[in-house]
């Protein structure tokens, strides 16, 4: 039977495995889509590229020099836990910057960004939203603008993808006023950054939809009815591994007559496979109800934040 420390390893190897394929996926989507058009995105990553496509220096430096600075914040702010998965992140995703542009073939690059800009921004924005939402669900961050979204959203109820939005909009118009040289040295006019701007408009749009469409599905969570004759020993197993609240109701069986205990346990969808085999561990026999709940507030689960209002006298 599954131990405590087997379900902790197992989460915290889940949690740095996604953390890692989401900023492979927030990579690939820079490297094969946007910096090949010469695109500007938001947050740090947006303003790496424009000081790559001004300088020549890889992304990757240049967003790792500016996170490092941004971590203190985080560090302060949200955590000591939150801030190692987070420079766990930001390395991976300063490595996959500079790496991808150098080992993916110029050939596989041109072929998909030769269907045009907008499909290429639509593309990046889609691929670069969904690694930040994996990284974030993890507890993570790409960094930059995304730390600042996660700390206003800790006390208020502001979505992350909105607040990401709001910065890059600032970042992409900023592009207007640096020089911009393509892959062949050629210096973009003027009016070819216009264009490329409002591509980036849409590029950060596309990216905060993605975002929030990928947070609000891994925080759905289920309302499970547990019913069985070892309900004591599953709800320890569940208060003790999964770390979940467990309410024992009393029923009675109309068919036979019989008292029971019903188990009622709200935990993330994401949870349900490893608890349902948990569970069958115990009991092979158990009678279960699963139903998607949203809007579930409390330890373990969302806060409804903000603060509250002072009573009058």
């Amino acid at each position: 039977m599954a131990t405590k420390s087997d379900f902790n390893l197992f989460k915290v190897v889940k949690e740095y495995f996604l953390i890692a394929l989401g900023m492979a996926i927030y990579t690939l989507g820079w490297s094969i889509f946007l910096t090949p058009n010469n695109l500007v995105g938001g947050g740090v990553s947006g303003i790496s590229a424009i000081l790559q496509y001004a300088t020549g220096i890889k992304m990757g430096y240049t967003y790792l020099v500016i996170n490092v600075l941004l971590l203190v914040i985080s560090f302060l702010i949200i955590g000591p836990r939150f801030g190692a998965k987070t420079i766990y992140a930001i390395i991976l995703a300063s490595i996959g910057l500079n790496l991808f542009q150098e080992i993916i073939p110029v050939s596989i690059v041109q072929d998909f960004s030769s269907n045009g800009k907008l499909m290429s921004a639509i593309m990046g924005g889609i691929m670069a939203g969904c690694g930040i939402g994996m990284s974030i669900s993890q507890g993570g961050s790409s960094g930059g603008t995304d730390i600042i979204a996660l700390i206003i959203s800790k006390y208020r109820n502001i979505s992350p993808g909105r607040l990401i939005l709001i910065m890059d909009v600032v970042i992409i118009a900023s592009s207007l006023l640096f020089p911009s040289y393509d892959a062949a040295g050629d210096k973009l006019p003027f009016v070819a950054k216009v264009t490329t701007a409002v591509y980036g408009f849409l590029l950060v749009t596309v990216n905060g939809y993605v975002v929030d469409l990928y947070l609000s599905g891994a925080k759905q969570s289920v309302q499970l009815f547990i019913l069985s004759k070892h309900h004591e020993q599953i709800a320890d197993m569940i208060a003790s591994d999964f770390h979940r609240g467990v309410t024992v109701l009393d029923g009675e069986g109309w068919y036979s007559k019989q008292q029971s205990k019903v188990l009622m346990v709200i935990t993330r969808k994401t949870d349900v496979n490893l608890l349902l085999k948990a569970i069958k561990a115990i009991d092979a026999n158990a009678f279960l109800s699963i139903s998607s709940v949203t809007g579930v507030y409390g330890q373990g689960f969302d806060t409804i934040k903000g603060k509250p209002e002072k009573k009058q006298e």
